[in-house]
């Protein structure tokens, strides 16, 4: 494994471990599977493990992991304050002491601001004493590194940046994302401030490699580099050297063994001219396919009416990418077959996704689109019979 300093000269593994994503056996987190998982990445050197608040299950899976393995000392827990949720000075300090409960312990490595999206978030914040208190909890030396994870546009970001003395920030960066959200601009600039930059959405929620295009796919299979599509959009990563930490949704000890590899045998700027050509047209292939950027990350749930939204999206963008059978067979499989299924054509508009989207989708538009073409009529009729047949639930 090889490792990037953080602002105080502290090494940060270049793979970062994101526990959004384990495994769940039902409405629970497959604990034992999740904990072969952790502890392979923490012998292997990954000392990065990004959790949230409303991270279902996901910070008491991670605290109990690692107490039962006696490695807290080994790792650094990142963690987020849901600022969203906060209207009084007490609610900081309450969700932040339910944090350290959860986690077992009673310090937190890197603390960041969740899902900053404007000035005016953080403005909040300061109205309610967020800075006093982090002078207070770092000097009680239970957080050792404040931050801020974001997802909005460039010169937001540069404004949020420049708010305050901030130990690092989290962006969602990507090949397809270089110019949007906080971007190659944000990104340098938060290099320039001497700023750590942890990444996040490396693969796009997994859409840079479950979801290419045929073409893209094949541009991929026959390049010379032999490099699999998840280790391109890792390797252009971190051949930039403002990036510090790629976070890796892993859950799969497969996975965390190919993703350790490349982490440990990538070099900055060792891409070639060649290299970036070959992204590039693996970009306009994508480009050209995809309907909706969404990346999977939930943000939008639940939905008033219980309909799945990134379910519908991922379905939706399936059958663009591979074949329109494809994605409407995904749909009714995963989807449609459930007991508690909720078409698309519920949404009543209410908007509630749209304030909460990350990359501020026109969700309900794109919904509306989605519902002509997931479910055609004869679709419909056939899960109607299905239902009244009672052949599935």
């Amino acid at each position: 494994m090889q490792y990037r300093n953080d602002r105080h000269g502290e090494p940060i593994s270049l793979l970062g471990y994101g526990c959004m994503r384990f495994t769940k056996n039902g409405n629970n987190i497959d604990l034992d599977k999740a904990e072969k998982e952790l502890m392979q990445a923490v012998r292997g050197g990954v000392n990065y493990f990004d959790t949230a608040y409303i991270y279902p299950g996901s910070e008491v899976a991670v605290g109990e992991i690692f107490e039962r393995n006696q490695c807290r000392k080994d790792v650094n827990i990142a963690t987020k304050l849901p600022q969203y949720l906060i209207k009084t000075k007490g609610a900081i300090e309450k969700y932040f002491n339910e944090q350290l409960h959860r986690l077992r312990t009673d310090y937190i490595d890197y603390y960041l601001m969740h899902m900053l999206t404007d000035i005016g978030a953080w403005n909040k914040l300061k109205e309610l004493g967020i800075e006093e208190w982090i002078d207070q909890k770092k000097k009680e030396g239970k957080i050792r590194n404040i931050g801020f994870s974001f997802h909005g546009n460039t010169e937001m970001f540069l404004q949020i940046l420049d708010a305050y003395d901030w130990d690092f920030c989290q962006i969602q960066y990507n090949y397809m994302d270089e110019h949007t959200q906080a971007g190659r601009k944000g990104l340098e600039a938060a290099a320039k401030k001497g700023i750590p930059v942890i990444i996040m959405e490396p693969l796009r929620g997994g859409k840079l490699v479950d979801l290419l295009p045929e073409q893209a796919k094949k541009l991929i299979a026959e390049n010379e580099r032999g490099y699999s599509a998840a280790e391109w959009a890792f390797r252009w990563l971190w051949d930039q050297p403002e990036v510090t930490c790629v976070l890796s949704g892993m859950n799969s000890s497969e996975m965390v063994e190919e993703n350790m590899r490349i982490a440990s045998d990538v070099k900055e700027g060792a891409l070639r001219e060649e290299d970036f050509a070959m992204i590039e047209k693996v970009k306009e292939e994508i480009q050209r396919t995809l309907k909706v950027g969404c990346t999977g990350c939930g943000y939008c749930m639940p939905c008033p009416k219980g309909i799945d939204i990134p379910a519908a999206f991922r379905c939706y963008n399936h059958m663009y990418t591979e074949k329109k059978g494809d994605g409407r067979h995904e749909y009714l499989q995963t989807v449609c077959l459930q007991k508690d299924f909720v078409p698309v054509s519920a949404c009543v508009r209410c908007g509630k996704c749209e304030r909460h989207c990350p990359q501020h989708l026109n969700i309900r538009e794109k919904l509306q689109e989605a519902d002509g073409v997931l479910l055609p009529f004869y679709y419909k009729i056939g899960l109607k019979i299905l239902g009244k047949l009672h052949l599935f639930w």
